[in-house]
């Protein structure tokens, strides 16, 4: 018809480009198109929406929004139909801000968009993030007359999870059921999925359980989805049934067993980690690059160097690729074990294969080398990273201010510090809390609170490590009334104290001689249920054995081996320092007994404690002995042992050691299960 210029009628022509884009002919309906423009028939309507359905099969929705821009601007009247493919065009780009403008349009020309529209442009909406506009759309499609679908149901449901919102996830759930719309399979995955993540994996199960009931059979994503957060929260039982569940049913996918290799490879569970290995390669599963840096993590994090290296050879005798994470796990793990020279060589053979070190390669480095004491060298380095396209974070720094903290260098932490500042980077929590920490070890308690109060300036609240450094150094300076202040403002600020700021305060209290106030610290951590452990009993008996209250240290030796709490070489020393001091001698020998029995060696200061003990009696000879045992044991005496041995400075034999009243020295004696009998 063309050679023979008979210019072709368009319903013709448009019935061959429909039979083209049906057959995904869409080179050749091009082809007929562009012949068509040749010889000046621009079609119509009915053309162009045939010819943007072209673009989008061919995923090419740009060129289906340029089709149709250019159809308006030739002034082809347009219908409702071209303008739901040009919305969908628009949310497949995606360009939302367009998909509106194009439904305002529709609207205006008084058009009702379909169903379809509405389902299209509410799922891109919830896939962009910006579920209030999805639900407004909801609510237009309902105010126009049509019934809400499972589909745009389902992205609700999905934008719900996204945002953490289960609750009304499960209502909508709820509310399509009543309605009469059976949820299908990827409704099931959504739920399960949202309920995981938002750590409700009861419900995810609930919902796993009403899947095969309604005889809808569960995909494998479902299962990996709660095996994940089975794991997550700890539930290792369930998580284990399920995939033994999933294997016996076959099911069970390369993901499945990686989603178990990599808990036990976190926890560097060797023994665990093998016999899955074994499990998946006898079950014909083929082992992944990610199975491989499974396996290569589990060894790291257990401190095996050797093997990580083995399973890497493994892998590339698999003609499997290692990527950018297989050689930072690597890294790490030498960096862990404190070898940076071998990290620096698995780096440098990275860089040799070509491999691009990602964002998590340069942190490992920076971290590695401040974890060994080499903080000097990050600063050069980073600089070399940041030339070659890496963008520090918070996160880099932080390591880096870590490091130099660590070292005690708190001057070059500071200037990490101001450099974030001037590269435009806010310090965050960890950043100021590190800070505050090293200004507080190196007894710089006003830094420590500039930095505390610039905090506060920012709207940063001091977590409770922040918080617990800062007591600490008050505490250590004797200033309890400032670190009663910070206690008070913990709490003020809705932080609970934990076990390691109580101990600061009971530690600084009996520093400063007041046992009235640690005592009252340790009965306000029983009322509020803040674990008591063997550190703050040994303290508070050491304070009051110093105080001569041995009834009150008694009580508390009592009640905490009633907690099943062993004491250690610290609380004995305390003990047979005590003992000693008041003259309990025969009691001290028991306590040492007891130590023999557990198979405890004791240490110099116990010894000290034993020798000063039997001078102050007279009995030279068993202080030699003593001193003897204590060199046939590998120990060496100190200065203090020496002074009591050479100077005898102790209170000579006819000292009084009437200061502990007979009622007294029976309740001890008890209290550490040593009969009354016993005593000298």
């Amino acid at each position: 018809m063309i050679e023979r210029n008979v210019v072709p009628w368009v319903p013709f022509t448009n019935i061959l480009l429909t039979a083209l884009v049906r057959r995904n002919l869409m080179d050749k309906a091009r082809e007929l198109y562009e012949k068509m423009v040749s010889i000046g028939v621009a079609g119509d309507c009915f053309t162009v929406y045939l010819m943007m359905r072209a673009f989008l099969k061919e995923e090419k929705p740009l060129e289906a929004e340029k089709f149709f821009g250019e159809a308006k601007a030739q002034g082809i009247e347009l219908d409702a139909a071209v303008y739901s493919i040009a919305i969908q065009a628009a949310c497949r780009k995606p360009d939302l801000n367009m998909a509106g403008e194009l439904l305002g349009e529709m609207k205006d020309r008084g058009w009702v968009p379909s169903e379809g529209t509405f389902t299209i442009v509410t799922g891109a909406f919830v896939k962009q993030g910006n579920l209030a506009e999805a639900l407004r759309l909801k609510d237009e499609m309902l105010s126009s007359g049509k019934q809400l679908n499972l589909v745009v149901a389902t992205s609700l449901m999905k934008g719900y999870c996204k945002q953490g919102d289960i609750d009304q996830a499960l209502n909508l759930y709820n509310k399509i059921k009543e309605d009469g719309l059976a949820p299908n399979q990827v409704t099931y995955a959504v739920l399960i999925e949202g309920c995981c993540k938002n750590q409700n994996v009861k419900k995810a199960y609930e919902l796993y359980e009403e899947m095969k009931i309604m005889v809808i059979q569960p995909t494998v994503f479902n299962v990996n989805s709660l095996i994940r957060g089975f794991l997550e929260a700890s539930s290792l039982n369930e998580a284990s049934n399920l995939f033994d569940e999933a294997v016996e049913s076959g099911i069970a996918n390369v993901f499945t067993y990686n989603i178990f290799l990599n808990h036990f490879s976190k926890d560097g569970k060797v023994k665990e980690a093998c016999s899955l290995w074994q499990r998946m390669v006898a079950n014909g599963q083929v082992p992944s690059n990610v199975s491989y840096n499974n396996m290569i993590l589990v060894y790291c994090r257990a401190g095996n160097m050797d093997m990580a290296h083995t399973v890497f050879s493994k892998m590339l005798e698999q003609g499997l690729k290692p990527n950018a994470i297989t050689y930072s796990t690597l890294i790490d793990g030498h960096f862990r074990k404190g070898d940076a020279e071998r990290a620096l060589d698995i780096f440098d053979e990275m860089i040799g294969v070509h491999i691009v070190p990602s964002d998590y390669t340069f942190n490992i480095m920076i971290n590695g080398l401040s974890r060994v004491g080499r903080t000097s060298e990050t600063r050069d380095m980073l600089k070399v990273f940041v030339e070659g396209g890496f963008v520090a974070t918070c996160m880099t720094y932080n390591s880096i201010i870590n490091g130099y903290v660590k070292e005690g260098a708190m001057n070059s932490a500071m200037g990490v510090y101001k450099e974030m500042h001037e590269n435009g980077i806010s310090p965050n929590v960890v950043t100021y809390t590190t800070l505050v920490n090293g200004f507080c070890k190196s007894n710089n308690m006003d830094l420590a609170l500039k930095m505390h109060h610039e905090m506060k300036r920012k709207g940063l609240q001091l977590d409770v490590t922040a918080f617990s450094a800062l007591i600490e150094g008050f505490c250590k300076k004797q200033d309890m009334v400032r670190a009663c202040e910070l206690f008070s403002e913990l709490q003020q600020v809705g932080l609970s104290p934990n076990e390691f700021v109580y101990n600061s305060l009971i530690r600084g209290f009996r520093n400063v001689n007041n046992m009235e106030a640690a005592n009252d610290l340790h009965k306000k951590m029983i009322k509020e249920g803040v674990p008591c452990d063997i550190q703050v009993y040994t303290t508070l008996m050491d304070g009051f054995l110093r105080e001569s209250k041995l009834h009150l240290a008694s009580n508390l030796y009592s009640e905490m081996l009633s907690k099943g709490i062993v004491p250690d070489m610290v609380t004995y020393t305390v003990l047979l320092n005590g003992l000693c001091s008041k003259g309990h001698l025969e009691n001290a020998y028991k306590v040492l007994e007891e130590m023999d029995r557990k198979g405890i060696t004791p240490n110099v200061l116990i010894y000290n404690a034993l020798i000063a003990g039997n001078f102050r009696y007279g009995n030279l000879e068993e202080a030699l002995r003593l001193h003897n045992e204590m060199l046939d044991r590998g120990l060496v005496p100190d200065d203090a042992t020496y002074d009591v041995l050479v100077n005898g400075k102790v209170k000579a034999k006819g000292e009084d050691l009437s200061g502990v009243s007979s009622k007294e020295e029976a309740t001890w004696c008890g209290g550490f299960g040593l009969s009354g009998d016993a005593i000298v």
